[in-house]
Protein backbone atom coordinates (compact mmCIF):
# COMPACT_ATOMS: atom_id res chain seq x y z
CA UNK A 1 0.00 0.00 0.00
CA UNK A 2 0.99 3.56 -0.83
CA UNK A 3 -1.32 5.33 0.79
CA UNK A 4 -2.18 5.60 4.79
CA UNK A 5 -5.46 4.48 4.47
CA UNK A 6 -7.60 7.61 5.74
CA UNK A 7 -11.84 8.47 6.10
CA UNK A 8 -12.94 10.48 3.61
CA UNK A 9 -17.17 11.53 3.68
CA UNK A 10 -18.62 11.01 0.14
CA UNK A 11 -22.27 11.78 -1.67
CA UNK A 12 -24.13 9.72 -3.31
CA UNK A 13 -23.25 8.84 -7.01
CA UNK A 14 -25.35 6.85 -9.62
CA UNK A 15 -24.06 4.48 -11.80
CA UNK A 16 -23.62 2.04 -14.87
CA UNK A 17 -22.80 -1.92 -14.27
CA UNK A 18 -23.25 -5.19 -15.19
CA UNK A 19 -23.37 -7.68 -12.12
CA UNK A 20 -21.23 -11.25 -12.49
CA UNK A 21 -20.71 -14.12 -10.01
CA UNK A 22 -17.04 -15.54 -10.53
CA UNK A 23 -14.33 -17.19 -9.25
CA UNK A 24 -10.77 -16.10 -9.50
CA UNK A 25 -10.59 -19.04 -12.87
CA UNK A 26 -13.01 -16.58 -14.43
CA UNK A 27 -11.34 -12.97 -13.37
CA UNK A 28 -10.97 -12.40 -17.46
CA UNK A 29 -14.66 -12.22 -17.42
CA UNK A 30 -14.57 -9.81 -15.37
CA UNK A 31 -12.07 -7.60 -16.49
CA UNK A 32 -13.49 -7.88 -20.24
CA UNK A 33 -16.87 -6.21 -18.80
CA UNK A 34 -14.82 -3.03 -18.10
CA UNK A 35 -14.06 -1.88 -22.12
CA UNK A 36 -18.75 -3.25 -22.57
CA UNK A 37 -19.41 -0.60 -19.98
CA UNK A 38 -17.49 2.10 -22.02
CA UNK A 39 -19.00 0.70 -25.25
CA UNK A 40 -22.53 0.74 -23.74
CA UNK A 41 -22.12 4.18 -21.98
CA UNK A 42 -20.92 5.66 -25.73
CA UNK A 43 -23.94 3.88 -27.63
CA UNK A 44 -26.05 5.87 -25.30
CA UNK A 45 -24.24 8.97 -25.47
CA UNK A 46 -23.21 9.03 -22.26
CA UNK A 47 -19.82 9.88 -20.33
CA UNK A 48 -18.36 8.54 -17.64
CA UNK A 49 -18.51 10.85 -14.31
CA UNK A 50 -15.47 8.80 -12.28
CA UNK A 51 -12.92 5.93 -13.02
CA UNK A 52 -14.52 2.40 -13.28
CA UNK A 53 -14.77 0.30 -10.48
CA UNK A 54 -15.61 -3.17 -9.04
CA UNK A 55 -18.49 -3.11 -6.57
CA UNK A 56 -17.91 -6.10 -4.66
CA UNK A 57 -21.23 -7.34 -2.56
CA UNK A 58 -19.48 -10.86 -1.92
CA UNK A 59 -15.95 -10.66 -1.81
CA UNK A 60 -15.05 -14.25 -2.35
CA UNK A 61 -11.51 -16.20 -2.21
CA UNK A 62 -9.79 -19.00 -3.78
CA UNK A 63 -12.72 -21.04 -2.90
CA UNK A 64 -15.53 -18.97 -2.89
CA UNK A 65 -17.05 -16.75 -5.87
CA UNK A 66 -17.45 -13.06 -6.02
CA UNK A 67 -20.44 -11.46 -6.77
CA UNK A 68 -19.57 -8.01 -8.02
CA UNK A 69 -20.76 -5.71 -10.80
CA UNK A 70 -17.87 -3.69 -12.83
CA UNK A 71 -19.27 0.00 -13.45
CA UNK A 72 -18.45 3.25 -14.19
CA UNK A 73 -20.03 6.80 -12.27
CA UNK A 74 -22.12 8.34 -14.36
CA UNK A 75 -23.47 12.14 -13.78
CA UNK A 76 -26.93 11.44 -13.90
CA UNK A 77 -29.06 8.32 -12.75
CA UNK A 78 -29.78 5.79 -16.05
CA UNK A 79 -32.11 3.26 -16.84
CA UNK A 80 -30.62 -0.15 -17.75
CA UNK A 81 -31.27 -2.66 -20.45
CA UNK A 82 -31.41 -5.94 -18.64
CA UNK A 83 -27.60 -6.33 -19.13
CA UNK A 84 -26.81 -3.23 -17.91
CA UNK A 85 -28.27 -2.15 -14.54
CA UNK A 86 -28.60 1.22 -12.79
CA UNK A 87 -27.21 1.66 -9.35
CA UNK A 88 -25.78 4.31 -6.75
CA UNK A 89 -22.74 4.48 -5.35
CA UNK A 90 -24.44 5.28 -1.54
CA UNK A 91 -23.32 8.62 0.70
CA UNK A 92 -21.33 8.09 3.51
CA UNK A 93 -17.98 7.77 4.96
CA UNK A 94 -15.22 5.70 3.84
CA UNK A 95 -12.20 4.17 4.68
CA UNK A 96 -9.90 5.19 1.46
CA UNK A 97 -6.61 3.82 0.45
CA UNK A 98 -4.69 3.64 -2.80
CA UNK A 99 -2.72 0.72 -3.62
CA UNK A 100 -0.25 1.27 -6.37
CA UNK A 101 1.65 -1.83 -8.36
CA UNK A 102 0.39 -4.74 -10.09
CA UNK A 103 -3.38 -5.89 -9.33
CA UNK A 104 -2.18 -8.70 -8.24
CA UNK A 105 -0.81 -7.59 -5.21
CA UNK A 106 -3.95 -5.88 -4.46
CA UNK A 107 -4.40 -8.66 -1.33
CA UNK A 108 -1.45 -7.37 0.48
CA UNK A 109 -3.15 -4.35 0.49
CA UNK A 110 -6.76 -5.06 1.47
CA UNK A 111 -4.72 -7.08 4.55
CA UNK A 112 -2.85 -3.80 5.23
CA UNK A 113 -6.53 -2.18 5.07
CA UNK A 114 -8.42 -4.80 7.29
CA UNK A 115 -5.30 -4.56 9.97
CA UNK A 116 -5.60 -0.27 10.09
CA UNK A 117 -9.60 -0.50 10.20
CA UNK A 118 -9.39 -3.45 13.22
CA UNK A 119 -6.29 -1.28 14.96
CA UNK A 120 -8.50 2.01 14.88
CA UNK A 121 -12.02 0.52 15.33
CA UNK A 122 -13.49 1.68 12.09
CA UNK A 123 -15.91 -1.02 11.26
CA UNK A 124 -17.42 -1.47 7.41
CA UNK A 125 -20.82 -1.23 6.56
CA UNK A 126 -21.65 -5.16 6.23
CA UNK A 127 -24.57 -7.71 6.64
CA UNK A 128 -25.10 -11.23 6.67
CA UNK A 129 -27.64 -12.45 3.85
CA UNK A 130 -28.17 -16.68 3.69
CA UNK A 131 -25.19 -16.92 6.22
CA UNK A 132 -22.64 -15.35 3.72
CA UNK A 133 -21.37 -11.24 4.31
CA UNK A 134 -22.54 -8.64 2.49
CA UNK A 135 -20.73 -5.66 1.95
CA UNK A 136 -23.11 -2.55 1.16
CA UNK A 137 -20.16 -0.68 -0.43
CA UNK A 138 -17.14 -1.91 -0.90
CA UNK A 139 -15.26 -0.79 -3.90
CA UNK A 140 -12.17 -0.75 -6.06
CA UNK A 141 -11.42 2.35 -7.98
CA UNK A 142 -8.98 1.82 -11.61
CA UNK A 143 -7.70 4.98 -11.56
CA UNK A 144 -5.15 4.33 -14.22
CA UNK A 145 -5.91 3.91 -18.12
CA UNK A 146 -4.02 0.72 -18.73
CA UNK A 147 -4.10 2.05 -22.59
CA UNK A 148 -2.50 5.42 -21.42
CA UNK A 149 -0.15 3.13 -18.63
CA UNK A 150 0.21 -0.19 -19.94
CA UNK A 151 2.93 -1.22 -17.18
CA UNK A 152 0.93 -2.59 -14.59
CA UNK A 153 3.20 -1.77 -12.14
CA UNK A 154 2.40 1.79 -12.56
CA UNK A 155 -1.39 1.23 -12.14
CA UNK A 156 -3.35 2.77 -9.15
CA UNK A 157 -6.20 1.25 -7.51
CA UNK A 158 -8.76 3.28 -4.64
CA UNK A 159 -10.20 0.90 -2.22
CA UNK A 160 -13.69 2.33 -0.93
CA UNK A 161 -15.13 0.80 1.81
CA UNK A 162 -18.18 2.25 3.04
CA UNK A 163 -18.19 2.60 7.72
CA UNK A 164 -20.57 2.31 9.82
CA UNK A 165 -21.54 5.47 11.29
CA UNK A 166 -20.79 6.01 15.41
CA UNK A 167 -24.68 5.58 16.28
CA UNK A 168 -24.45 2.12 13.92
CA UNK A 169 -21.23 0.45 16.01
CA UNK A 170 -23.75 0.70 19.46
Amino acid sequence: MTVRPLLDDREARPYAAIPITASFSRWGEVNALVPEMFTWLAAGGLSPAGPPFYRYWVAGDREREFRLEVGVPVAEPVEGDGRVIPGTIPAGRYLVAVHTGHPDRLAGTIKEVDAWAAENGVRFDTGVEDGVEVWRGRFDFWLTDPAESPDPETWSTELAYLTRSPTAQA
